[in-house]
């Protein structure tokens, strides 16, 4: 489906994406989710109450596991539709295996030059993370226009705007680490385009609650 976009196509498909709904929700795999039947796994339950809930993107966190490609397998034949990443790609190995399956596109926590480069020598859209205006800058320099800010609560709501006036343009920036359903409206108000959540969103029927209050 992917195959014939550039790395820049993709980018941008993403950013188009996110805009229509700027939320993500990461999810990471246990190991009774990779050795036991899928359609009776907890991570099943938790797309299908996801994606019930009108949520668009998730990623999946990458794992050095024999399995975790049959798990994104099982999960794009049951939920076609879904914008479905990877989250935690820190390894050309983790890397090779989105490439490997086209998925969409792929996160970092960290900002790996050769990652990077490895992604775009294979049209793979790859956001890295990024801390400090140094690494938000060598991400531009280095093609990204997406970026993860992480971890987000430990810089704070501010950060964008603090930011924004002495670099000027700053690439799309997706907020991420720590980071609740209450803080989606407040994050996106101060400049974020953005916001990943983690599987935590589902921790308490408040939780469920407010989220498919948002979402609607």
């Amino acid at each position: 489906m992917y195959e014939l976009l550039s790395t820049s196509d993709r980018q941008q498909w993403l950013m188009a994406s996110l805009r229509r709904q700027p939320l993500i929700i990461v999810l990471r795999p246990k190991e009774s989710d990779l050795t036991g039947p899928f359609l009776l796994s907890l991570l099943c339950q938790r797309l299908d109450q996801l994606v019930d809930l009108g949520v668009h993107h998730i990623e999946i966190a990458w794992m050095d596991h024999s399995r975790w490609s049959a798990l994104i397998a099982a999960i794009r034949l049951r939920h076609p539709t879904l914008q479905l990443g990877v989250a935690s790609v820190t390894s050309q190995r983790g890397l090779q295996a989105v490439i490997d399956l086209d998925l969409p596109y792929a996160m970092s926590p960290l900002l790996d030059q050769d990652l990077v480069s490895m992604a775009q020598q294979h049209n793979c859209c790859l956001v890295p993370g990024v801390m400090t205006p140094t690494e938000i800058r060598q991400a531009m320099v280095l093609g990204c226009h997406v970026v993860k800010l992480f971890p987000a609560v430990v810089l704070g709501l501010d950060y964008h705007h603090q930011i924004s006036a002495p670099m000027g343009d700053l690439p799309f920036m997706i907020a991420a680490g720590g980071l609740s359903v209450a803080d989606l409206d407040p994050w996106l108000s101060a400049g974020y385009d953005a916001i990943a959540l983690g599987r935590g969103v589902l921790s308490t029927a408040n939780a469920i609650a407010d989220l498919s209050h948002w979402l609607t």
